[in-house]
């Protein structure tokens, strides 16, 4: 009986955790912003993830795929606004959570995009809605033009997850951004699959980088904000940096610094009093323990940047 109810109150804290952190899908409609000539978010705060969509002379290009339910009501979105095709569909990175679903646009002839070092982690990790790309590339940076629109692939070396890609169109001075910054909200949970020395640079990279406002794949606050939203990220990085060796100069024992720790400044964004202490624990591991994960560094051939794969399905 005690181990039932051990189970029952597990199983309770978990799926208040998966609802507060809206990390399952809702049955909360979906809806298209134009957030710029020819430029559309999708997706619904209530439900965690956007995607963003450009409409060209020569067709559609997508930027996240997330799961097959999101993709197959973006796909009707798309179809509401134009009927050219969708020819290009990008992902952000390796995570189930963001590069599944791509399925449903390889079904209408549309290519599916990752850098490399999110491919292989795809192939070598199959998932039941999550399909392997047409195509990877290769290198730190690739223009990709379709119908007059430019695409710019930017891949920032390690910072989160796989292969993480941010994509400017810079006429337009717009961005799509995955996970790297989530506007009006403190870093999700234990900050998993970060490098944090690296997040930060990557970060201040981003800051010169030719757009304004970006569609961020995850937001508490609307589905196109300000580029001074990486500012604010990175700076809640160092301010927490700088609160934990203060807490090492005063004494305090190592476990209690996570929750004695706090910034007033930020204390107004998403899930701060439920997930401040859980950052903090991974800052400070990371500088205590040494960076994780980490990965040599990579040499490209950028001559051939853009490889080709055959139709490989995972169901």
């Amino acid at each position: 009986m005690q181990y039932r109810n051990y189970i029952k109150l597990f199983s309770g804290i978990l799926l208040s955790f998966l609802i507060s952190t809206q990390v399952f899908a809702i049955d909360l409609p979906e809806y298209t912003t134009k957030v710029g000539d020819n430029v559309y978010s999708y997706g619904n705060p209530n439900m965690g993830y956007f995607s963003m969509f450009v409409v060209t002379k020569r067709g559609v290009a997508v930027f996240e795929t997330v799961n097959t339910q999101h993709s197959q009501s973006m796909l009707a979105a798309i179809q509401e606004i134009t009927d050219k095709p969708i020819r290009k569909v990008f992902h952000s990175h390796n995570h189930w959570d963001h590069s599944a679903g791509g399925k449903v646009f390889q079904d209408v002839g549309a290519k599916t995009i990752a850098h490399h070092q999110a491919y292989e982690w795809m192939v070598n990790n199959p998932h039941p809605d999550m399909s392997v790309p047409s195509k990877f590339w290769k290198g730190s940076r690739k223009n990709i033009k379709m119908g007059g629109t430019k695409i710019e692939l930017h891949y920032l070396g390690m910072n989160h997850g796989l292969g993480m890609t941010v994509f400017v169109l810079p006429k337009e001075r717009i961005a799509y951004i995955a996970d790297l910054v989530t506007p009006n909200r403190v870093l999700f949970t234990i900050v998993p699959d970060f490098n944090i020395k690296p997040f930060v640079t990557t970060l201040k990279k981003i800051e010169k980088l030719n757009f304004d406002n970006a569609v961020y794949s995850h937001s508490h606050a609307s589905p196109f904000e300000p580029k001074s939203w990486v500012t604010t990220t990175h700076e809640y990085v160092a301010d927490i940096r700088n609160a934990i060796f203060e807490e090492f100069g005063n004494g305090t024992p190592f476990g209690q610094i996570p929750t004695t720790i706090d910034l007033p400044k930020y204390n107004g964004l998403a899930m701060y009093d439920e997930w401040l202490s859980m950052n903090v624990w991974r800052i400070m591991l990371d500088d205590v323990m040494g960076p994780f994960p980490w990965t040599p560094p990579q040499k490209y051939n950028r001559k051939k940047s853009l490889h080709k794969y055959g139709h490989h399905h995972y169901h």
